[in-house]
């Protein structure tokens, strides 16, 4: 079942953008945490600093979850058949993120249905983007899932 119902899409067509609130070193932690993986590069300062960078950064799994949030919170998680990004840039702490997402294309499906496929971006507040992707749904004539 769908989280929400969509108004019925067209090619062009926006979702509404998404914004992701500063991010921090306890948000990298607690990814890393969860994901089993603790780098030093996403909690130490001085670590990251000795190898080159002036920070920590986040890990680019940790924005493509919020982009995956992002729009199976507007299509419905059941519905999603394809997620797929390329990492662009960093995130930094204090970075914000905001995701966007724009119908690229609608098909018919052979068994029913409409396959709704997304442009998708997550750019950080300076503009650049973070992530680039796409994702495919398959919705029922209605719009929805359900």
């Amino acid at each position: 079942m769908s989280t929400t119902t969509p108004p019925a899409l067209t090619v062009g067509q926006e979702a509404e953008p998404r914004v992701f609130a500063p991010m921090t070193r306890t948000d990298y932690v607690k990814y890393q945490g969860a994901s089993g993986d603790f780098h030093p590069l996403h909690h130490d300062e001085v670590y990251a600093r000795s190898v080159g960078f002036p920070s920590v950064f986040s890990v680019g799994m940790l924005q493509a979850g919020m982009l995956a949030t992002y729009v199976t919170d507007w299509l419905g998680v059941e519905e999603i058949r394809r997620f797929k990004v390329r990492f662009v840039d960093q995130m930094w702490p204090g970075d914000e993120l905001t995701c966007l997402a724009k119908v690229a294309g609608l098909t018919d499906e052979p068994g029913g249905g409409t396959r709704v496929v997304l442009e998708l971006k997550a750019l950080r507040q300076t503009g650049t983007p973070a992530l680039l992707g796409s994702a495919e749904f398959v919705l029922d004539r209605t719009g929805s899932g359900d």
